[in-house]
């Protein structure tokens, strides 16, 4: 007898990262050795920024871009996502109750209905505390510190990808939750919601905290390469950053989104998707990297040769 297929049994969360992952993959690694051959509209799409493509666009593509400083709109997105997430933890765990029917249903869609118990009520606080901190940081940095050009581009795919990264992580993380599964913990036992806190775990904060006040520090270099003293915006142009972590690479600001999500999944190793949403933001940020690095050398004959692309002292 033939059953219908039931769309819970895939886990649509871990499908969308790794689809983002062989994209970006695919495609970055196709730049980085074909670059020279590839159709126009695959190098305009994925090339924006500073790194745009050079040369005559691709019409069909250029309908389909949008301006770079409409980045801003998916940090209220994600601002939003993630406080909402958050609450509904912190009531879960505060009055020791299964979180409401409602969102675990929904998690049931998202990360199928057979999820188990794979992190504890402290590692969930924990993680959520700190993306809900990140989201808010960086809702603050994009409309009140970042200076877009008005006349930069970006693809509608790139620009979409922001909402499927925040709203993808935040239901990762709460998906295989203590409280926020049908099943009982499987390989923890259950520790009535009580807060535990751990030297790693306070270690792992404080690798966050450095990793996230210098991302912060980071896009205020780069926002005043663009504002005189009395903080005006005064050029669009795209200048040399110099101190703090841009003496020792070119783009600090996605050295330290590696970090921070580092440190998310050693919070929650034991969590199955979090390994995609890690190895999404590595392969992104690498590729960006690249990207931005060599436009730096490419447009600053004197570039200071001892800066990596995104690790200091190795890459």
């Amino acid at each position: 007898m033939m059953h219908w297929f039931d769309l819970r049994s895939i886990n649509l969360i871990n499908f969308l990262f790794v689809n983002l992952i062989v994209t970006v993959v695919i495609l970055g690694g196709l730049l980085a050795t074909l670059e020279k051959h590839l159709p126009t509209a695959i190098r305009q799409t994925f090339r924006y920024g500073k790194h745009a493509m050079k040369g005559t666009p691709d019409r069909l593509v250029s309908l389909l871009e949008v301006p770079k400083g409409w980045f801003k709109h998916f940090y209220i997105f994600a601002a939003l996502w993630s406080v909402a997430g958050f609450v509904v933890m912190l009531e879960t765990y505060r009055t020791g109750n299964p979180a409401p029917d409602f969102v675990v249903a929904f998690l049931d869609t998202m990360a199928t209905n057979k999820r188990v118990v794979r992190t504890t009520p402290t590692e969930t606080m924990i993680a959520m505390t700190l993306i809900t901190l990140q989201c808010l940081r960086r809702f603050y940095e994009t409309w009140f510190v970042q200076v877009f050009s008005s006349k930069l581009k970006i693809n509608l795919s790139a620009y979409l990808v922001g909402y499927v990264h925040y709203f993808g992580t935040i239901v990762a993380i709460l998906s295989q939750a203590e409280g926020f599964t049908r099943a009982g913990p499987v390989t923890l036992p259950t520790n009535g919601y009580r807060f535990e806190p751990s030297l790693t775990l306070g270690l792992a904060i404080g690798v966050f905290y450095h990793a996230w006040y210098h991302q912060y520090r980071s896009n205020v270099i780069l926002a005043n390469l663009r504002k005189d003293k009395t903080g005006k915006v005064i050029s669009q142009k795209h200048t040399l950053p110099t101190g703090d972590y841009f003496e020792l690479v070119s783009s600090p600001h996605m050295f330290f989104e590696i970090v921070m999500y580092m440190v998310l999944f050693g919070v929650l190793h034991r969590n199955t998707s979090m390994v995609y949403v890690l190895l999404w933001v590595v392969s992104n940020q690498f590729m960006n990297s690249w990207l931005t690095h060599q436009w730096y050398k490419e447009n600053f004959p004197n570039y200071p040769k001892q800066r990596k692309a995104v690790i200091p002292y190795v890459l």
